[in-house]
């Protein structure tokens, strides 16, 4: 066991600066099946003696329970850590089971005043549009973010997949400290527009599901798998013959990890660390955790340096995955490219 810190990132020309790999709290407490809540708040104290410092929540996270299971952790080192939240993911109020998309100032307003509360803290160290309304003009959405910004309720402001179109859009209104979209092996889309958008920008790119939702780990190999309460079993890559062709995608990783001696999930890692000097700009990815362990493999893996080699092996994997990253695709913004 190491207490090795990980190295640094800035979000942002001006934002402030994190380890260069955070983590992402969702399961803690939503979509992933059962935790314990112990083993997930020692994991929390481990990530931070790791020089983890970016901890990634949102309202649409069980309802706010993830805020509220985070509070005591931020209230304890709230001047180690850098809280992110997100608005733009509500209930459906028909049907509790689906999500409606809202970038509206009331719905905005109302979010962070909420996010405010059950995070127990004074201000929001980096506040996201979770989901592009397309029926709402994005410079009214981010203007009513700004004003966030100048009443001291929010430090920062990011935006999760949204095009390269409106990344410009929105950063004309106000900067915006950190992109957040899904960047992995198995999904690099956001490659040809908004990553190149990102560097012109000076927008940190944060890369959330860098695991492939954890199937880049080989923890499972297909919906069946998982337990009946875990979302994956509704994702198309996750399930049928899908599951069985992206499986097969996992060799070349295997091959690549046997020659560093090192985990599938770190190779995957290590893969989306190295695409920040491939493309020039700050890549902080967020790979979820409930497992001290696992926290200290992931982050071990920011200094795994991938050869010519095992970046040839590793490059084909994305075109061959079979199955959409969501079962509705209007939650990613490669749609409206």
């Amino acid at each position: 066991m190491t207490n090795r810190k990980i190295a640094k990132a800035r979000l942002g020309a001006d934002g402030p600066e994190v380890g260069v790999q955070g983590l992402g709290c969702m399961g803690m407490s939503f979509a992933y099946g059962p935790s314990d809540a112990a083993e997930s708040r020692a994991t929390l104290e481990r990530a931070l003696e790791l020089g983890i410092t970016l901890y990634d929540t949102a309202h649409a996270y069980g309802a706010g329970e993830n805020e509220k299971f985070l509070a005591p952790f931020v209230r304890a080192h709230r001047d180690e850590v850098v809280i992110a939240t997100k608005f733009g993911l509500a209930v459906d109020p028909d049907d509790p089971t689906k999500r409606i998309i809202r970038n509206d100032a009331p719905h905005i307003r109302e979010s962070v005043e909420g996010s405010l509360r059950r995070l127990d803290v004074d201000v929001i160290d980096l506040y996201y549009m979770h989901r592009r309304d397309v029926n709402v003009p994005i410079e009214e959405t981010v203007g009513v973010m700004a004003d966030l910004v100048r009443e001291g309720k929010v430090k920062h402001l990011g935006l999760s997949e949204v095009t390269a179109g409106e990344l410009r859009t929105a950063h004309a209104v106000h900067p915006i400290a950190a992109l957040q979209s899904e960047w992995s092996l198995f999904s690099r889309d956001i490659e040809t527009h908004v990553v190149p958008t990102a560097r012109d920008l000076d927008v940190t790119l944060v890369a959330y599901s860098p695991l492939g939702r954890g199937f880049l780990t080989g923890s499972f190999a297909k919906a069946e798998d998982l337990t009946a309460d875990d979302f994956r079993r509704h994702q198309p890559r996750f399930t049928g013959d899908n599951a069985a062709a992206n499986a097969a995608l996992l060799d070349p990783i295997r091959a690549v990890a046997d020659a560093h001696d090192a985990s599938l999930g770190q190779i995957a890692l290590a893969w989306v660390h190295q695409q920040s000097a491939m493309h020039g700009l700050p890549v902080v990815p967020i790979p979820g955790t409930r497992k001290p362990g696992r926290a200290e493999e992931n982050a071990a893996a920011t200094r795994i340096v991938l050869g010519e080699e095992d970046m040839a092996l590793l490059e084909p994997i994305a075109a061959k995955v079979a199955g959409d990253r969501y079962a509705d695709m209007r939650f990613t913004s490669a749609g409206r490219e």
